[in-house]
């Protein structure tokens, strides 16, 4: 990303394995640092350190977490920004060489590190910014040539300056957001890039986004610890609201018996 052009956050380009390194690299850094596993997702092997002490804490912990979930223990640090906002743009691109943005989401609602409400286009950007955005987006795809659905993310300081925070190099929940403003389906693009066929729209210029849209999301916490908490569903009601677009796994299928006489 760096090679593209692509502002990134100060941060370590390798893992660190010891401590002692860790150190070293965080006051080279400066505080408040994240500490994060490398191979990590939705919050899980990462922790904001506001000090060497903290560091110290937590740096084991961490290692042996992400070992314990993905099988990997490698960990680096990033310099924490603060009052961040989560901003990520939607790109696609196929095996001829094209590759455009269909513009971008705000995700910055977020319950322990998981997004909550996203919506699209993403409110409190100057014209300027959100074009520096989408130009970044486009140029990290085209660095790596990249074919697919994918999602730029970056992390928007309060100052306007951005971060490259990591590429989603596929559909995304989100996508339907998307859909809302653009009016193209994008798993239909999807299929046509797997198979080996041009995007429907080439020409960024051609591409259009118009209205607003927000997506909720729904999901089953524990009533008392308020943590996710999958288990048996027992009982599910439908909405149907006119102007709302429900995307579930599930549905209530109600049973009926049929009672024949003689």
């Amino acid at each position: 990303m760096k090679d593209a052009g692509v502002p990134v956050v100060p941060g370590t380009d390798e893992g660190v394995s010891t401590i002692e390194e860790a150190i070293v690299a965080a006051e080279q850094i400066g505080y408040p640092i994240m500490l994060k596993a490398s191979a990590g997702g939705g919050g899980i092997g990462m922790v904001r350190c506001e000090s060497e002490q903290a560091l110290s804490q937590h740096f084991q912990s961490i290692k042996s977490r992400a070992k314990a979930y993905f099988g990997d223990d490698v960990v680096f640090l990033e310099k924490f920004v603060e009052n961040a906002r989560h901003i990520e743009v939607q790109v696609f691109g196929d095996s001829k060489g094209n590759i455009v943005h269909l513009f971008e989401r705000n995700c910055s609602v977020q319950r322990r590190n998981q997004k909550v409400i996203e919506e699209s286009p993403s409110p409190g950007l100057s014209e300027e910014v959100r074009v520096r955005l989408h130009e970044a987006a486009v140029n990290a795809a085209k660095a790596v040539a990249y074919e697919n659905a994918g999602t730029v993310e970056f992390i928007l300081a309060d100052n306007d300056e951005f971060y490259f925070l990591e590429m989603n190099t596929r559909l995304q929940v989100e996508h339907p957001v998307t859909e809302e403003v653009t009016g193209y389906d994008l798993v239909e693009w999807q299929i046509e890039v797997a198979r080996g066929n041009e995007l429907p729209i080439k020409e960024q210029k051609l591409i259009s986004s118009s209205g607003h849209a927000v997506e909720y999301r729904i999901y089953a916490e524990h009533p008392t610890t308020f943590m996710p908490s999958p288990g048996k569903i027992a009982k599910m009601e439908s909405l149907h609201l006119e102007g709302v677009r429900i995307d579930a796994g599930y549905e209530e299928v109600v049973q009926s018996r049929l009672f024949m006489t003689r």
